[in-house]
């Protein structure tokens, strides 16, 4: 058991929360029995499991695989408030994109949890991929991976710059649909094909001029009361919803 908080093994876990380094590492930690459980199940590499002492881990854990650490040890690898004492480290994987229907594209969402809602509703509501442009939080930040409540080892996630991609994208017979205010059409009164690519932007400036001219359509969701926009993640989702919705019906 590990038992001191300046153990080398401990000093890398902790060097995880920084992005700078897992990029450099190729790897990510996860907490939680769920999203463990999820890597598992969707086949990635789950190199370590680290247990507090007085976790028991479940079955579907080798013992062999598993590191046991003290109370005052886990408490400086987590990063949740009530943590339940098992934690993993993943190894990072691009899942294989195929570029066969609707697509998300994130212009600098700087926000984890706008960012790791948007992820888990892109799969649930069928989106082949998502694209994370210049300036987007890192997808492998722990507070992503649990607003995505594990959907980050489902879903393809790539990054690209925008501009180069929106470009890729209508070779390949793609409508590029923007979500802005301004210049923009009623999200019900648009038409979406089988094809469609949806960007989505900042949560202060919005999507760039740039992008927003290279849109083949602008879409608003309306405001009826007084506040004065959508949280960036729920108008993803109702636009998500709406592009598979109207795909269902026609």
């Amino acid at each position: 058991m590990i038992t001191s908080v300046k153990n080398k093994l401990v000093k890398q876990l902790k060097k995880l929360h920084k992005r700078k380094y897992r990029e450099e590492a190729k790897r990510f930690l996860v907490e939680g029995y769920h999203l463990i459980e999820e890597a598992f199940k969707s086949g990635w590499e789950v190199e370590m499991v680290i247990v507090k002492e007085d976790v028991q881990p479940p079955d579907w854990i080798k013992n062999d695989d598993v590191t046991v650490v003290s109370e005052k040890v886990f408490k400086e690898i987590s990063q949740t408030e009530t943590p339940q004492g098992i934690a993993a480290v993943i190894v990072m994987k691009q899942l294989p994109v195929a570029l066969k229907q609707h697509l998300l594209l994130v212009d600098a969402v700087q926000d984890p949890g706008n960012l790791g809602t948007m992820i888990r509703t892109a799969d649930a509501a069928g989106f082949s991929a998502v694209c994370l442009g210049e300036g987007t939080v890192d997808p492998f930040n722990e507070k992503v991976i649990r607003a995505s409540q594990g959907s980050i080892f489902h879903i393809p996630i790539y990054h690209n710059d925008l501009f180069d991609e929106i470009e890729n994208l209508k070779a390949e017979q793609f409508t590029i649909i923007a979500a802005h205010l301004k210049r923009a059409k009623h999200y019900l009164d648009v038409d979406y094909k089988e094809k469609t690519a949806l960007i989505v932007g900042n949560e202060g400036a919005g999507i760039k001029e740039g992008l927003l001219e290279k849109a083949d359509e602008i879409v608003k969701i309306p405001i009826y009361g007084k506040a004065e926009s959508l949280n960036v993640s729920v108008a993803a989702g109702i636009l998500m919803y709406q592009m598979r919705n109207y795909l269902h019906k026609n």
